[in-house]
C-alpha cells in the first residue's frame, strides 16, 4: 500500500514536468516567432529589404550585407527599438566600397613678366622640390610660386615624359601657358612675329615624346605690311598671285573667290596684316581682279592705293577701253588706276639692252650686261659687295649709252631683290624686270613682289619666279631624329671610332669622325640620344663595363667640345653585356668593340585600368625629343 502510493505520487510529478516542459517550448516558439515577425515587419517597413532576420530563444540574430556601413548600423537601431538591444546579434556583412578612382592630375604653369607659378594636383610620389628646382633652372626664376596640391595615389606612366617635355618648353617661351596631364601637354604662347612662330611650333614637335600628344595654341601678331600689296597675274591661261595681301579674313576669302573665278587653279597665300590705307580695299582688289580676267591677260598689282593694270599685248584696243573705263568708275575714289596697253611686238628684231645679274648656290655673284656710266659701273659693284661679300662678286657689265633713264634705279633693285634668294638671277631690260631662284623662305614670292612694287613706282612690269626649296628653309630642312640616326650610323659604319689599348683616348684617326658627326648633331638641333660604348669579353667583367662607360663618356666629351648641344645626349657603358658578333674570332672581338648612336624612344604607354578618363587627341605627333638622362664617369683600370 505504501509503495504504491509513492509511485502514485512519482508519476503525478512526471506528468507535471512534462506539462512545464511542452508548455515551455509553446511559449519559447511563440516568443521566437513574435520577436522574429515583428523585427522582419519594422526592418521591411524602413526599406531595409536586403537584411535577414532569425531568432532563437529570447536572441535575435541579423544577418544579410548591408550596402554601406551607415546602414548596417540603422538595421541595428531600429531592431534595438523592437526588442530589448541586448538581445539583438549582429552577424552582418558590409559590402565592399567600389574602388575610388584616382583624380585627373594636372599642372598649370603660368609664366609671364611677373614671374612663375604652378596650379593643380600631383601625385605624391612626384619629388616637388626637384620640380621647382628644374623649373627655376630652365626659366632663369628666382622664385617659383608653387600651389600645387598632392594626392597619394599611383603616378601614371606617363606623367614623368609630360612634366619633363613641359619643363623643357619653358626655356623658350618666356609669356606662356602651359597645361600638362598624364598624356597630353598644350601650350598657349605668343610670338613676336610669324616667323618665330613657325620656328616655336616646328621646334615643340620636334621634341614631343611619342607617348605626349601635343596641343600648340601659339599667336603671333599679325604683321605691318608695308606697302600694302597685291600682285594678280593671268598668263598663257594660267592665274596666279605673286603676293596677296589682305586685312580681314572675309577680305582675304572676298579676294580668294574673285582669283578662283578669273581662273586661279592652285592654292594661294594670302597674307592677313595691316596697313591697310583704306576699308575699301577687298572691293577694289576683286573688281581689279575681275577686269584683268575679262581682258583676258596681263597683271594688276596694288601698292597701297595706287593701281597699275598691264594688259596682254594683242588685246583689242576697244576691249581694253571698255574694261579699263568700267573698271576706272567702279574703283572706290580713293585708288588711283593706271593702265597700259603694250604695243604688239613689231616683227624686225631689235637689240635689247639689259643687265644680268646671277647667284650662285655657293654665294658666287656673276654681273654682266650694260651700265649707264663708269661712275654707275663702281657704284653697282659697291652695291653688290655691301649685299653680299666682296670676295664674292664678279663685275664684267660694260659702259654704254642710250639706256633709260630709270636704268641705273631698276639695276639696284634688281640686285637688291636678288639678295633675298639662296640662288637664281635677275634680268633688267627697258621694259621688263625678271627675278627667278629658289628661297628657303615661304612667303619670299610675295615680299619680293611688295618690294619691287615699292621701289619701281609706276614702272611695275616686272615678272617673278620664286621656288621655295625645303632643303633651304632654316626650320623644314632640319632632319628627323630617325634621319640623324642613320646618318650617322652610316658614318660609323664605314669609319669606326677607335680608342688606345685599354684606355678611354680616341684614336689620332677620330678626330675627323667626329668633326663629321658633330656637323650632323649640330643639324639635327636637339634630339634625345644615348652614345653607347661595348666590349669585347677579354678581361673581367666589371672592369668591361668601366672602360665601355669611360669611353662613351669620351666621346661626349668630344662632341662638348665642339660645340654640340648636349644636354639632350647621355652616356651609357654596357660592357661586353651586348655582342653583335662572336667573341671567340679576332674579327668578332673587333666588331663588339665599338660606339653606337641611338634613338631614346619612349615606351609604349601601357592600358590601365585605374579608371582615368582618357582626353581626346587634338594633335599627334611622330618625332620624339626631351630631356637628358645622367652619366656616371669611371675610369678603367683593365685593358680591353
Amino acid at each position: 500500500m505504501r509503495l504504491s502510493a509513492i509511485f502514485a505520487i512519482a508519476a503525478s510529478f512526471g506528468v507535471a514536468a512534462i506539462l512545464c516542459l511542452v508548455a515551455a517550448g509553446f511559449s519559447v516558439q511563440v516568443i521566437e516567432d513574435n520577436s522574429r515577425n515583428s523585427v522582419r515587419d519594422t526592418l521591411d517597413a524602413n526599406d531595409l529589404i536586403w537584411s535577414e532576420v532569425d531568432a532563437n530563444g529570447l536572441q535575435v540574430f541579423l544577418g544579410g550585407t548591408a550596402p554601406t556601413e551607415a546602414a548596417r548600423f540603422k538595421a541595428l537601431s531600429i531592431a534595438g527599438q523592437v526588442v530589448d538591444a541586448a538581445r539583438v546579434i549582429d552577424q552582418m556583412d558590409v559590402a565592399d566600397s567600389a574602388a575610388i578612382a584616382p583624380p585627373a592630375f594636372s599642372i598649370e604653369i603660368l609664366r609671364n613678366d611677373s614671374g612663375l607659378s604652378l596650379i593643380g594636383l600631383i601625385p605624391a610620389s612626384t619629388d616637388r622640390q626637384e620640380l621647382l628646382e628644374d623649373i627655376a633652372r630652365a626659366t632663369d626664376e628666382r622664385e617659383v610660386i608653387d600651389l600645387l596640391e598632392s594626392a597619394d595615389y599611383p603616378e601614371p606612366e606617363t606623367w614623368q615624359d609630360a612634366i619633363d617635355f613641359a619643363v623643357s618648353a619653358l626655356k623658350t617661351l618666356p609669356r606662356t601657358k602651359i597645361s600638362v596631364a598624364a598624356n597630353r601637354v598644350e601650350v598657349t604662347a605668343m610670338a613676336d612675329s610669324a616667323g618665330q612662330k613657325d620656328t616655336i611650333e616646328a621646334n615643340l614637335i620636334r621634341k614631343t615624346p611619342d607617348d605626349i600628344r601635343l596641343a600648340l595654341n601659339i599667336s603671333a601678331p599679325r604683321p605691318v605690311i608695308t606697302p600694302f600689296t597685291l600682285r594678280f597675274l593671268i598668263q598663257d591661261g594660267q592665274a596666279r598671285f605673286d603676293a596677296c595681301s589682305a586685312d580681314t579674313e572675309e577680305t582675304r576669302r572676298m579676294i580668294l573667290t574673285a582669283a578662283a573665278k578669273s581662273g586661279l587653279r592652285q592654292e594661294a597665300d594670302c597674307t592677313i596684316g595691316l596697313g591697310v590705307p583704306t576699308p575699301q580695299w577687298g572691293k577694289a582688289t576683286t573688281q581689279a581682279i575681275t577686269a584683268l580676267a575679262q581682258l583676258g591677260g596681263g597683271s594688276v598689282t596694288f601698292s597701297d592705293a595706287d593701281i597699275t593694270l598691264v594688259a596682254e599685248p594683242g588685246i583689242p584696243e576697244k576691249r581694253f577701253d571698255d574694261v579699263v573705263g568700267a573698271l576706272e568708275n567702279a574703283l572706290p575714289a580713293v585708288f588711283a588706276l593706271h593702265a597700259v596697253l603694250p604695243a604688239p611686238p613689231n616683227e624686225k628684231p631689235q637689240i635689247t639692252p639689259e643687265f644680268v645679274a646671277t647667284l650662285s648656290p655657293e654665294g658666287l655673284v656673276q654681273i654682266r650686261g650694260r651700265v649707264g656710266s663708269e661712275t654707275a659701273r663702281e657704284t653697282v659693284n659697291s652695291f653688290a659687295k655691301a649685299r653680299f661679300t666682296s670676295n664674292s662678286v664678279h663685275n664684267t657689265a660694260r659702259v654704254a649709252e642710250g639706256l633709260p633713264r630709270d636704268w641705273p634705279l631698276r639695276i639696284l633693285t634688281g640686285l637688291e631683290a636678288l639678295s633675298y634668294l639662296s640662288n637664281g638671277a635677275v634680268t633688267v631690260t627697258p621694259e621688263q624686270l625678271n627675278l627667278s631662284g629658289d628661297s628657303g623662305n615661304r612667303h619670299a614670292q610675295a615680299m619680293i613682289a611688295r618690294f619691287l612694287s615699292d621701289k619701281l613706282g609706276d614702272a611695275k612690269e616686272f615678272s617673278i619666279d620664286i621656288a621655295y626649296r625645303e632643303a633651304l628653309d632654316p626650320v623644314a630642312s632640319i632632319p628627323t631624329p630617325d634621319e640623324c640616326e642613320a646618318a650617322i650610323a652610316g658614318i660609323l659604319s664605314e669609319r669606326k671610332i677607335n680608342f688606345e689599348p685599354g684606355s678611354a683616348t680616341i684614336d689620332e684617326h677620330g678626330a675627323a669622325i667626329m668633326d663629321d658627326i658633330a656637323e650632323i648633331l649640330k643639324k639635327c638641333g636637339e634630339i634625345r640620344m644615348e652614345i653607347g660604348g661595348h666590349t669585347d669579353s677579354q678581361g673581367r667583367e666589371v672592369m668591361n663595363q668601366q672602360l665601355s662607360q669611360s669611353r662613351a663618356r669620351a666621346v661626349l666629351n668630344e662632341l662638348r667640345e665642339r660645340r654640340v648641344l648636349t644636354s639632350a645626349l647621355t652616356a651609357k657603358g654596357y660592357g661586353e653585356s651586348a655582342p653583335i658578333a662572336d667573341n671567340q674570332t679576332e674579327d668578332g672581338r673587333e666588331a663588339n668593340r665599338r660606339i653606337e648612336f641611338k634613338l631614346i624612344r619612349p615606351e609604349p604607354i601601357k592600358e590601365r585600368t585605374t579608371g582615368l578618363e582618357s582626353l581626346e587627341p587634338e594633335l599627334q605627333t611622330d618625332e620624339a625629343t626631351g630631356a637628358s638622362g645622367q652619366n656616371q664617369e669611371e675610369t678603367p683600370d683593365e685593358q680591353d
